[in-house]
């Protein structure tokens, strides 16, 4: 540019001095400079422009290149954890269908003694749980272990969880692994404050009350290798899902002792994102019907806003 620059001021000075050129003429000459010079910078503006942008891309892309081989380990990392949450997960699954399954071939599962303090239990709060001597399962009640639309556990089943805790965690039973499975009927969660409060659907929902559960016992002295959680939503139903009774049935969650000590390195199941009986009186009907969404009872209940 510089030498441009020379080369039209040469040119001018020798215009000058013949004398053969108008002043018009050198003035026309003189803008043509100008306007050259201006075209001049700003190409040399643009072009550097060009060079730092390009210097940018560059330096991101070196970033990125850096980076690939970190993302990458991230993302098997991460792929090799789903896999052995899934084998888990499995593995609960079978242990659970074998249990029930097996249970009723078997006969009695448990110690005399402890089959004898978990039957009295269920007599003591028939209202909250029934327990499943053959299959060695333990049923709590959704309706009363639960708020309506949610995975807090009430005081009262709290009361029941404590003293179940204390039972399982006893010197018979104290190493037996405890399979914990929450199930709900098949009414849709529909209500917008229950999906607003994580339980999305029923696969949610009965994951989280089993998750709570779970961890009810582990704050009552249950450790956690003993300890695994399931949500089945409304896939294993025990009653017909035609009439309020049979969702209220369908409605609980249920405690499997399988009686094997779980060896030191078992795994603990856990989550983020871890019994029903008939209702005998209207006034439970009712509340059955709220139990996922309703805020109060009302005169008349309809199955349909039970979520």
């Amino acid at each position: 540019m510089a030498r441009i620059h020379r080369i039209l001021g040469m040119a001018a000075l020798g215009l000058t001095l013949t004398g053969c050129v108008s002043q018009e003429k050198y003035n026309a000459l003189k803008l043509d400079r100008d306007q050259l010079n201006e075209r001049l910078t700003q190409a040399d503006a643009d072009s550097r422009a060009s060079k730092a942008e390009a210097e940018l891309l560059k330096n991101q892309l070196a970033g990125l290149m850096a980076n690939d081989g970190t993302k990458g380990s991230l993302l098997a990392n991460l792929q090799s954890q789903n896999s052995d949450l899934q084998r888990q997960l499995d593995e609960m699954n079978r242990k659970y269908t074998d249990a029930v399954n097996l249970a009723g071939k078997t006969g009695t599962l448990l110690p005399t003694g402890v089959t004898n303090e978990l039957e009295q239990l269920a007599q003591l709060y028939p209202d909250v749980v029934e327990f499943d001597a053959q299959r060695g399962i333990i049923k709590f009640k959704s309706d009363v272990t639960f708020a309506s639309g949610s995975d807090q556990v009430t005081p009262k089943a709290k009361e029941v969880l404590a003293k179940f805790a204390s039972i399982v965690d006893g010197p018979q039973t104290s190493g037996y692994e405890l399979i914990v499975a929450g199930h709900t009927d098949n009414v849709p969660v529909s209500n917008p404050a229950t999906k607003a409060a994580g339980h999305k659907d029923n696969w949610y929902l009965s994951s989280h009350r089993a998750i709570s559960v779970g961890k009810e016992l582990q704050a009552h002295g249950v450790t956690g290798n003993r300890l695994g959680v399931l949500g089945y939503a409304d896939q294993r139903p025990v009653a017909s899902n035609d009439s309020a009774t049979g969702k209220a049935q369908n409605r609980r969650v249920e405690v499997l002792i399988l009686p094997h000590t779980v060896s030191t390195n078992a795994v603990t199941a856990s989550a983020t994102e871890t019994g029903t009986h008939s209702t005998k009186k209207s006034s439970k009907k009712a509340s059955a019907d709220l139990n996922k969404d309703s805020a109060a009872p009302t005169a008349t209940i309809h199955p349909a806003l039970n979520k």
